[in-house]
């Protein structure tokens, strides 16, 4: 079985795709930096023989001898990847270019977690890989969105120039457990909120829409993706079912069976209007789809925030 590193390991996606590998016999190294990871995330897996996590920024090189990387590492909020727009520039290009070389030494097929806003706030709906996207390149939100549009020139440069395998997916909106409660996000954000009683706070309108994929969903889509030859990528790996903000919002205080009223604020600049993967190519590749209905996954996600300590 092949050894594997996972960068951001510690993260939301990443620490339960370690889970995943684990599961299939791999041996997995979970590298992050706790920036916005947790070490509770992977605290489970202190005692397996086949783990091992450590703590580094791949802003550094980092020299491992592995056959495959999974790169999840980067902030992937905007109150996360705002806060340091700097840093999040580096996490999309150098880091990306010192794991990108990682790859190229050791002879690994290297994954790129890459997102749904390289589309911006897109003027083609559903979105499909060949959209180049409606990206404001200096707006608030530009650090992440062009950190990532670079991140994938690069994969593709290493791919032609270098002959570096690479595999490429755009991950549109995730949710489930682990999440961290003060990330903005809108699920956790809402959950939060409904558990607490306070305003659920929903931004613009609501009518504003998101397509939101369970996480067991997502990680079985890159799992497939990465172990499919032949193919680099792009792929779009989301849920194709739309709902708005404000359907969200009833859905969990539905579930949560709170009494939080709904409080409307701005909303923020360059926060796309309409979000929804086409996911043909996922579809046809990878005989890929979700399976997890939203109201099924929501109650899981309440359940894993009830249970946690207050």
């Amino acid at each position: 079985m092949p050894k594997i590193l996972v960068t951001g390991g510690a993260g939301f996606i990443g620490s339960h795709l370690c889970d995943h590998l684990l599961k299939r016999g791999n041996e997995v190294i979970a590298v992050d930096n706790l920036y916005t990871g947790s070490i509770n995330n992977i605290a489970h897996l202190a005692g397996n023989d086949a783990f091992e996590f450590i703590r580094h920024d791949i802003i550094d090189p980092l020299s491992v001898e592995v056959d495959q990387i999974f790169n999840l590492a980067c902030p992937a909020s905007p109150v996360h990847y705002q806060k340091d727009r700097i840093y999040t520039l580096k996490m999309g290009t150098v880091a990306m270019i010192n794991m990108l070389d990682l790859a190229e030494k050791t002879g690994a097929r290297i994954f790129q977690a890459s997102t749904s806003e390289v589309y911006g706030d897109p003027m083609q709906h559903p979105q499909r890989e060949t959209y180049w996207g409606n990206v404001n390149p200096i707006g608030p939100r530009s650090c992440y969105d062009e950190g990532k549009r670079v991140a994938e020139s690069l994969l593709f440069a290493f791919n032609e120039s270098r002959g570096v395998d690479i595999r490429v997916a755009r991950i549109f909106n995730t949710y489930g457990p682990r999440m961290a409660e003060d990330d903005g996000r809108v699920v956790s954000n809402f959950i939060v909120q409904a558990l607490k009683g306070d305003d659920i706070t929903i931004y613009g309108n609501g009518l504003q829409t998101r397509s939101f994929c369970f996480i067991d969903d997502l990680v079985r889509g890159i799992h497939a993706l990465m172990n499919k030859d032949g193919i680099t990528g792009p792929v779009n790996l989301g849920n194709p079912d739309e709902f708005s903000i404000l359907e969200l919002a009833e859905k969990v205080k539905e579930l949560t069976g709170s009494t939080s009223r709904i409080r409307f604020e701005p909303l923020p600049k360059d926060d796309p209007c309409r979000r929804r993967p086409d996911i043909s190519l996922a579809r046809e590749l990878l005989s890929w789809e979700p399976q997890i209905r939203l109201n099924q996954g929501l109650a899981l996600t309440v359940a894993y925030f009830q249970g946690r300590p207050s």
